[in-house]
């Protein structure tokens, strides 16, 4: 249950013949949602003229089948799930961007943080460019716009780019008569496409969303490749590919993925298992039953079990019906919230010593009121196991970690947040195992900066958000913490 949020999700499908696709990039969407629960989109491609629909709100309460209908047919058409670091949750930050240029019409979809976005904007903006959003997916579609007025294609356009654009990227274009996939040299957000039997073509963020729509997966999408769909097919420009060493972000397959994902060629739901079997080889204890936090702890719980002997037990039901835009009626607790949000299973723990595994420990405050709600269910013992290593740095690249003062570890010794959590013991995995957790994964190379401080690029001089973003960022920032 982990109070680390990744930004957004994508995807796109190029249509063998045209269609209404909003139901096709529909199901993408609700498939890709726990990547983004602020806001959505779509948009439809007819042979060059753009429809476009998008609002704040989870994908079932900003479709209805009425607004579905009215994006109408067309060839292609792109999806965006959104929860934003760069950019606040205003509407106006909701994608995908759709931009109007002498050379026609484009729209964009984005996952990733440029580490260079302040720079690109603050050069444009003294170029005469002017920004409708706050988000620096409108930075990369005013340097792609940019390069197309002299490139003689939009993939050529979108090469020219990537010389310019810096940081964690995926992304899903399309002009009037072309759709593109992209993804940053290094790698940082996954990216992958496959083909359904009629023919047509899907690009998403996760391979659970080819599933979603009958789609066979093909293959992942290379860091720093374009793959390029239109009439003529598919073919790959290679340009940037090997430019940098790969650096998928490690927290994909800790917490960030659905289970059912392979990323890169590997399993998530069996790299979690695998965090949680290496947990219970660095920090074993006595204990009578193994508990997962729900979602993304329940898989290393698995692993724990199966590599300590210890049974494995159902402690926590999750309200699977409270997503992040949950409304407070009236002045509540976070305690009052996570009570709402979790229940113990008293059977389960009631008279045991108990081996709770969750993602990760941000700032302390939640996992001490989840223990809070063992120890009351009846719990004996309390011997808390996390499947990843302590926060110690901010992310750059997509993860909203953006300060050390926030982070409990930069503060406290391990034996020190065993007490302020409550827990009669801590133990966190290693930053050795972390890296060994997806070994058959097809990228070598995985980012672990936030947990170990190696940055595998130049990090940003000026980190902070838009100054038009403050006050919003502040109250998204007050109700994550809740």
């Amino acid at each position: 249950m982990s109070n680390i949020h990744e930004e957004c999700g994508v995807f796109g499908v190029f249509a063998n013949e045209r269609a209404y696709l909003g139901d096709t990039v529909y199901y993408g969407l609700f498939a890709l949602q726990h990547r983004g629960q602020e806001s959505c989109g779509i948009v439809v491609n007819d042979d060059g003229v753009l429809t476009a629909y998008k609002d704040n709100g989870l994908v079932g309460d900003v479709f209805s089948h009425r607004s579905l209908e009215r994006l109408g047919e067309g060839n292609m058409a792109i999806g965006h799930v959104r929860y934003g670091t760069t950019g606040s949750s205003d509407r106006s930050n909701a994608q995908p961007i759709v931009v109007n240029h002498i050379k026609g019409r484009m729209a964009l979809a984005h996952n990733g943080n440029l580490t260079n976005s302040a720079e690109l904007r603050a050069e444009l903006e003294l170029q005469g460019s002017i920004f409708h959003t706050s988000s620096d997916t409108e930075v990369i579609s005013y340097i792609i716009t940019k390069q197309r007025l002299a490139a003689p294609s939009i993939e050529e356009a979108v090469n020219g780019a990537m010389n310019v654009i810096k940081g964690a990227y995926s992304l899903v274009i399309m002009s009037p008569s072309k759709m593109i996939a992209v993804r940053d040299p290094g790698g940082f957000r996954p990216l992958c496409y496959g083909k359904r039997k009629n023919g047509d073509y899907i690009i998403a963020s996760e391979t659970c969303a080819l599933d979603s729509v009958g789609a066979e997966f093909i293959r992942d999408v290379e860091p720093g490749e374009i793959i390029v769909f239109d009439k003529n097919g598919v073919r790959s420009i290679r340009d940037h590919c090997g430019e940098t060493p790969h650096s998928l972000c490690v927290f994909e397959y800790i917490y960030f993925a659905r289970p059912d994902s392979v990323i890169d060629g590997c399993s998530v739901h069996e790299a979690r298992v695998r965090a949680g079997t290496f947990l219970a080889i660095e920090h074993p204890v006595m204990a009578d039953v193994v508990i997962g936090v729900p979602d993304s702890g329940l898989d290393a719980a698995i692993g724990y079990a199966r590599q300590s002997g210890i049974p494995y037990g159902i402690g926590f039901i999750k309200n699977k019906y409270i997503g992040r835009t949950f409304i407070v009626p009236g002045q509540k607790s976070r305690e009052d919230l996570v009570r709402i949000k979790l229940n113990p299973v008293p059977s389960v723990v009631k008279g045991k010593r108990v081996v709770m595994i969750d993602d990760s420990i941000v700032r302390g405050t939640t996992s001490g009121q989840i223990v809070k709600l063992l120890r009351e269910a009846g719990a004996t013992e309390v011997h808390m196991r996390v499947s990843s290593p302590e926060f110690l740095n901010p992310c750059y690249y997509g993860t909203d970690i953006d300060s050390r003062d926030a982070l409990i570890a930069c503060h406290h010794s391990v034996k020190e947040m065993a007490e302020i959590i409550g827990v009669d013991s801590l133990g966190f995995l290693s930053l050795e195992n972390v890296k060994k957790i997806a070994n058959d994964c097809t990228v070598n190379g995985l980012c672990s900066a936030c947990f170990d401080g190696k940055y595998p690029t130049a990090v940003p001089e000026n980190a902070e958000k838009n100054k038009f973003d403050t006050k919003i960022s502040e109250n998204k920032k007050n109700a994550r913490e809740a």
